[in-house]
């Protein structure tokens, strides 16, 4: 500590670039600092520390014993602890990742000990380095912080093991859900309603939820509490009701219960298959040499939809490519509302059947598809308020009513036989599942190497990539810029492969599988993404080259 306390003095008032002689490994007797990388200027990004200390220091070491999901959970605590204590100081930060708990390198447990990774702000005036303030940030105030986030007499014991309890709780239950023939769980007294559009906070005063018994499941937590709450079974389920009831509040609820939430959060006794994918229509996307058979065909003067790309897709055909995408993916479930879906995808009536031929109708819509699916292992969760032919092909009705969720099922069935539907089916040919296309990831390379190699969130929901940026902003379960940085840099490995690969979910898997972050930067703003948004972001890259599976 003593020689970087030196070497900050001796650069009072120095040009900015000669802080980059302060990297390296010092020993702050408790803890090792490591400073990994320093920022070129003033308002470059901020310089990357590491901090490790020791397990026998930290009085924490019974960690390393709990389940996986127990350690995530513990980590993510240590780091929102950490961020609580940066703010009195604006030019410290570290990763954070809002109301859900991300498997994130912000925090690490390694045989060593516990490493912390943040940023720092290095103090300037102008472009001429402030030592004394930053010898006096560094040394004095970061300490102990490091000190209060990593030591069990200094950390409120009882909300930490209340935060690590429920998300190995959360966890838990997701496993359960196969075993019940359910995607989703929602327990009763969870707040659904956000505060605003662009909050994550619970809404003060909002109707909590209580399950329909006809949906009724109960649990019986590791912990030994009971937990009542609704399932929503496998098959096809529509979620029905007026405006402003709720339908698609429960299923943005759903949606994003694909992750775990903190305590208090609301939502926080809510789980779904981890597998599930919201689609929706998305003009003006790419789709690259995809079979969209299952959907659309004969297309206009003979082309194929066998091998279908496109710069520039209408809705109903980027709904269709996110569709086969995500059963590419892996996806057991999907998640769809109405209102951000192409009409012409989900439904045909009967009048338009009558007035414009079959012939001349390329799309075969969702509601002649969706039971087919369902046959195949794949769920389906559609908001829909607009069309009654879908209560045909539903297992499951579920009714919001100011809120309140009602099992309507069998009226729904009761509505069928005495409205009974005349439009007629639009199946041409049986449902596929089709082989995951090949990446050749040389067109990867290729990119990255015309930007300097360069990969990384940028500007919201943004992937930059090499010499690109890859618009991510239809993908609304993504949480984090740090799950969009671990995108980038699984995409980083796919093209250092230089090769053609199976641009599926078992070959993206095998990448995350184990410590799959040793092989990338030490870098605190990585949170492992789910395999189907790396391939939703893989597709949606314009310069990839992808061709049909042999």
């Amino acid at each position: 500590m003593d020689a970087l306390i030196a070497k900050l003095k001796k650069l009072e008032k120095q040009n900015y670039r000669a802080y980059q002689t302060i990297k390296g490994q010092y020993d702050f007797t408790d803890f090792d600092l490591l400073i990994d990388s320093v920022q070129a200027d003033p308002y470059a990004g901020d310089s990357r520390f590491r901090a490790v200390r020791p397990w026998s220091l930290t009085g924490l070491a019974w960690l390393q014993e709990k389940s996986a999901a127990y350690q995530i959970a513990a980590r993510d605590y240590l780091a929102r602890q950490f961020a609580l204590l940066a703010k009195q100081d604006n030019l410290i930060s570290i990763a954070t990742t809002g109301p859900v708990v991300l498997d994130n390198s912000a925090v690490l447990f390694t045989e060593q000990g516990i490493e912390l990774r943040f940023r720092i702000k290095l103090p300037a005036d102008g472009r001429l380095i402030l030592g004394k303030k930053a010898a006096n940030l560094i040394t004095f105030h970061l300490p102990k912080i490091i000190r209060k986030v990593t030591l069990e007499r200094e950390l409120d014991m009882v909300e930490f093991k209340k935060h690590c309890q429920i998300i190995d709780e959360q966890e838990w239950l997701r496993e359960q859900l196969d075993s019940k023939g359910l995607v989703s769980f929602v327990a009763n007294g969870s707040t659904l309603p956000r505060e605003s559009g662009d909050s994550y906070l619970p809404m003060k005063n909002a109707v909590t939820f209580v399950s329909p018994a006809e949906l009724e499941h109960t649990f019986e937590l590791p912990s030994g509490e009971i937990l009542t709450g609704m399932g929503i079974p496998t098959g096809v389920t529509l979620i029905v009701g007026g405006g402003f009831h709720g339908k698609s509040t429960l299923l943005n609820a759903v949606e994003q219960s694909v992750y775990n939430h903190v305590p208090g959060d609301g939502r926080e006794r809510i789980v779904t298959v981890d597998s599930a994918t919201k689609i929706k229509a998305e003009d003006g996307r790419c789709i690259h040499s995809l079979n969209l058979s299952n959907f659309i065909n004969h297309l206009p003067f003979n082309q194929s939809t066998q091998d279908f790309s496109t710069k520039d897709a209408s809705g109903s055909t980027s709904q269709a490519a996110w569709l086969q995408e995500s059963l590419d993916a892996g996806s057991r479930a999907l998640l769809i509302d109405e209102d951000t879906s192409a009409t012409n995808f989900m439904i045909r009536d009967q009048r338009m059947q009558a007035l414009v031929d079959k012939s001349a109708e390329p799309i075969t819509p969702l509601v002649d598809r969706v039971v087919e699916l369902s046959t195949s292992g794949v769920s389906t969760i559609i908001v829909m308020g607009g069309s009654g032919d879908y209560l045909e092909c539903a297992d499951t009705v579920i009714q919001m009513h100011d809120y309140s969720p009602m099992d309507v099922t069998a009226k729904a069935k009761a509505v069928v036989e005495t409205f009974p539907g005349d439009r007629q089916s639009e199946n041409e040919q049986p449902f596929t599942l089709f082989k995951p296309r090949a990446l050749n990831t040389q067109s990867l390379m290729t990119q990255l190497q015309n930007g300097k190699m360069r990969v990384g969130s940028k500007k919201g929901q943004q992937l930059r990539f090499g010499a690109d940026h890859i618009d991510l902003s239809a993908l609304e379960q993504l949480q984090s810029s740090s799950e969009i940085n671990a995108i980038g840099w699984v995409m980083f490995s796919l093209a250092m492969r230089m090769d053609w690969v199976s641009a599926s979910g078992e070959e993206i898997d095998a990448l995350l599988a184990g410590d799959w972050r040793a092989n990338i930067l030490p870098h605190g703003d990585i949170a492992t993404p789910r395999t189907v948004d790396v391939l939703s972001a893989l597709n949606r890259y314009r310069e990839a080259t992808f061709k049909p599976a042999r």
